[in-house]
C-alpha cells in the first residue's frame, strides 16, 4: 500500500491541537469529576452524557489522545491504557471467557506470548500458535469456532511479514473477531481499513517517540448492527451492548467488562506526552522507514560473512515479494543480525558507540538489545525458535540518526571482533 505521509502530518497535527483557546493539549490530572446535579450524575453513569465519570475510565486528556488515534486509524473511537500489555489485556478480558480459545498467528514480543500462553491459560483460556503460512490450521482452527485471533503487523523480532488481507478475509468469512497489534507500523498500515475489528499499540514505542511516556491503546471500527460479526452466535454474551449502544457497542463492552474492573488505564499526563510525539509521528515514521532500508543495504554488503543482516526489504530474504506487495514504504524500525553466538553478540554490543542497549523499539535514537539473554531469557528452546529468537539474535531498531551514522557504527563494532 502507498501511504501519503504529506497528507498523515496535516491530519495529525490538527488532530492534536485545539482552534480556539489552549491550542496544545490539555492536561487534566484529576482522578474525579464533580457532577452538577444528581440527574446529570446519573446521565454519565448511563453513558446518556459524554462527560467525565471517573478517571479509572477516561479523562479529558486521555479523551483527546483517543480521539487523535481514532483519527489516525480511520477508527470508530479508542481507549488509551497504561501500556501496550494493558491494551492487549483489555481486549483478552473483555471478548474472552473460561473455555474460548484464541489463535495467535506468526511471531510475536515475548510479553505477548506469557500473557497469552501462560496467564491467561490459568484463567482458563486456551491458545493455539501457528506459522503465517500456515492456512489448513488458521483455516481449521476458525472452522472451530475459536472467539479470536491475534496478530503482529511485523513479527518482534521475527520479522515475519503476515498476508493481512487473506487473514482478515477468512476472519470475516467465519465470524471471528481479529486484534493486530500495530506498534512497529503506525501510518505505514491502517488494519482497520484491511478487515481488522482492532488495532492496538504500545504508545511508547514509535507513536511517543522518545522513551518517555509508558502508554497503550486500542482502536475499534463501527458495529454494524444488521449484519456483524459480533452478532454471532459465539459472542451471544455479548449481544446486549449491541442493543444497547449500536454501533458504538465495542466502546462499552471494552470499558464496562475490562476496563472499569481492571484499572488499565492510562494517566493524564503519559497521554499528554504522548500527544506531543505524535505530532510528529508521519515525519518520523517517513525517515526512520527509509533509513531502515538504506542501512540493512549498507550492512549486506560490508559486514563480515560470519554476522547477518536480516530484514525483508533485501532483496535475497524470503519474505522480499509481500514487502514489496504490502509494505512498499517500510515495516517499522526493527532489523536483526545474526552474530552466530551469545559472545559474538555480547561482544558486538559492547563495541557500540551510537547505538543504545535496551529493551525498547520505535526511539528517536538507535537501539540495540541481545534477546535470547533479556526479554527471551526464561523461554524453552522450542519457543524461542517459534519466535526467531536464536542464542546470537540482535535486534536493532532505527532511529533518527543518519543512515551513515548508524551502519559505521555496526561495521566498526562488527569489524573489531
Amino acid at each position: 500500500m502507498s501511504v501519503d505521509f504529506e497528507a498523515f502530518q496535516t491530519m495529525m497535527v490538527h488532530a492534536t491541537a485545539q482552534r480556539v483557546r489552549a491550542i496544545a493539549p490539555v492536561v487534566t490530572p484529576s482522578a474525579a469529576f464533580g457532577y452538577s446535579d444528581a440527574q446529570e450524575a446519573e446521565a454519565i453513569f448511563s453513558g446518556e452524557a459524554q462527560l467525565p465519570l471517573y478517571a479509572r475510565v477516561g479523562n479529558p486528556t486521555n479523551a483527546k489522545l483517543e480521539s487523535a488515534l481514532a483519527t489516525m486509524e480511520g477508527g470508530l473511537g479508542a481507549i488509551a491504557t497504561a501500556s501496550g500489555m494493558g491494551a492487549l489485556a483489555m481486549v483478552l478480558t473483555a471478548l474472552l471467557e473460561t473455555g474460548d480459545e484464541v489463535l495467535c498467528i506468526g511471531g510475536f514480543f515475548g510479553g505477548t506470548f506469557t500473557l497469552v500462553k501462560e496467564t491467561f491459560a490459568r484463567f482458563g483460556i486456551k491458545s493455539s500458535f501457528c506459522e503465517t503460512e500456515d492456512f489448513d490450521t488458521i483455516e481449521s482452527k476458525l472452522q472451530a469456532g475459536i472467539k479470536l485471533v491475534l496478530l503482529e503487523s511485523v513479527g518482534n523480532p521475527s520479522l515475519t511479514l503476515p498476508d493481512l488481507p487473506r487473514i482478515f478475509a477468512l476472519c470475516r468469512r467465519y465470524k471471528t473477531l481479529s486484534l493486530i497489534d500495530n506498534t512497529a507500523t503506525p501510518i505505514l498500515l491502517r488494519p482497520l481499513e484491511l478487515g481488522a475489528d482492532f488495532v492496538m499499540y504500545s504508545t511508547t514505542k514509535n507513536i511517543a517517540g522518545f522513551a518517555g511516556p509508558l502508554g497503550g491503546a486500542v482502536i475499534f471500527r463501527a458495529v454494524n448492527e444488521a449484519d456483524d460479526t459480533l452478532l454471532d452466535a459465539k459472542y451471544a454474551a455479548l449481544h446486549k451492548f449491541v442493543k444497547k449502544a449500536g454501533k458504538k457497542a465495542f466502546m462499552p463492552i471494552l470499558k464496562k467488562r475490562a476496563l472499569r474492573d481492571m484499572g488499565m488505564t492510562a494517566s493524564a499526563l503519559s497521554s499528554y506526552i504522548t500527544l506531543l510525539g505524535l505530532e510528529t509521528l508521519p515525519l518520523r515514521v517517513a525517515r526512520v522507514n527509509q533509513t531502515v532500508e538504506k542501512v540493512v543495504a549498507i550492512l549486506s554488503e560490508r559486514l563480515p560473512q560470519d554476522i547477518r543482516v536480516n530484514h525483508p526489504s533485501l532483496p535475497t530474504d524470503a519474505q522480499h515479494a509481500r514487502y514489496k506487495a504490502q509494505f512498499s514504504q517500510g515495516c517499522g524500525p526493527i532489523f536483526t543480525l545474526e552474530c552466530g553466538s551469545k559472545a559474538r553478540a555480547f561482544a558486538l554490543l559492547d563495541r557500540l558507540k551510537l547505538a543504545i542497549i535496551t529493551a525498547n523499539i520505535g526511539d528517536n535514537r538507535t537501539l540495540a538489545l541481545h534477546m535470547a539473554s533479556t526479554i527471551y531469557r526464561d523461554f524453552g528452546e522450542s519457543d524461542r525458535r517459534y519466535l526467531g529468537v536464536s542464542e546470537g539474535l540482535v535486534r536493532v531498531s532505527v532511529g533518527l540518526e543518519s543512515a551513515e551514522a548508524i551502519a559505521e557504527d555496526f561495521l566498526q563494532a562488527a569489524n573489531g571482533l
